[in-house]
């Protein structure tokens, strides 16, 4: 796998290290009160990208890490010349099952302590469980479950030494019921809330906290590449990237354990722990079918 930073010619090869080595810890160092650094998965596009903008507005220093290259070289010139901070771009894909300890090597060798971790990075699968492609199914679980899972693993030490800091996993409120149509999709964010959820009760005190924010529908490239566009899921009810990233950042700043954003989300929660999954799966699948 490759890492790049600002330059397109500055190409660095990671070494590929084991999952979860304790050695592979943020190292813990004395940080200015002034001075914070925020990374964001899944930075080029969509809320990651809202996300970086709002956060270089309030004087955080950036690592935006995507897998899209020219569009982070482009954001990262664009958010240091507006708001005079220094952004790191990363290019790096979090299939790889290596990709956390290879990022956290190149954080490393850049003396990058992170204060806040936004962990955004994710994509769906539009179709059938049995007729979607292997390789694509198993990316899906590396990038929406694993490396959320071991970047959070491999940063939250540093931040509850430091005692300060906050973690943004960006879930959906798919979680909360079964998708036919979108199975894996669904049970990876029901993953991240419950994660988020046990992680922000065993934080209590350290000065650290864990946010699950849970967007609906929103409008960025993801429907297109789960192949939803024609779904009623994205036909009603569809918020702007902007609206649910200022919603997150709220959310986080203060601490909240669980973010649903957009009025017509929250009343959608409302009944779904009183009616039984099977129900639940009958209307997902309705409102996911093409």
């Amino acid at each position: 796998m490759w890492f790049r930073a600002n330059h397109p010619d500055d190409v660095l090869t990671m070494p590929r290290w084991g999952l979860f080595r304790e050695r592979q810890a943020e190292a813990v160092e004395p940080r200015s009160p002034s001075i914070r650094t925020a990374l964001i998965t899944g930075a080029s596009s969509g809320i990651g990208c809202e996300l970086a903008k709002i956060l270089a507005a309030q004087r955080h220093n950036l690592v935006l890490v995507a897998r899209d290259h020219t569009r982070l070289l482009g954001l990262s010139a664009e958010l240091e010349s507006r708001h005079g901070i220094t952004v790191t771009a990363i290019t790096c894909d979090l299939a790889s099952p290596s990709a956390p300890a290879e990022l956290l090597a190149e954080l490393r060798q850049r003396s990058l302590v992170i204060d806040v971790l936004v962990n955004n990075a994710g994509f769906a699968l539009g179709g059938m469980f049995a007729e979607t492609e292997t390789a694509e199914t198993v990316s899906l679980l590396h990038v929406n479950v694993v490396a959320l899972t071991h970047l959070t693993r491999l940063l939250l030490p540093g931040m509850v030494a430091r005692q300060s800091g906050r973690v943004l996993n960006v879930a959906s409120i798919a979680g909360f019921y079964p998708g036919p149509l979108t199975a894996c999709y669904n049970a990876s964010k029901a993953f991240v809330i419950s994660f988020s959820l046990a992680l922000s009760n065993e934080l209590k005190g350290t000065g650290v906290t864990v946010t699950a924010l849970c967007p609906g529908p929103t409008r960025t490239g993801f429907a297109q590449r789960a192949g939803l566009c024609g779904t009623k899921a994205f036909r009603d009810n569809v918020m702007d990237a902007a609206a649910v990233a200022h919603a997150g950042y709220a959310a986080m700043m203060a601490g909240k354990p669980l973010a649903v954003t957009g009025l017509r989300n929250k009343l959608r929660m409302i009944p779904i722990p009183l009616v039984p999954s099977r129900v639940l799966a009958h209307f997902s699948r309705k409102y996911h079918e093409v």
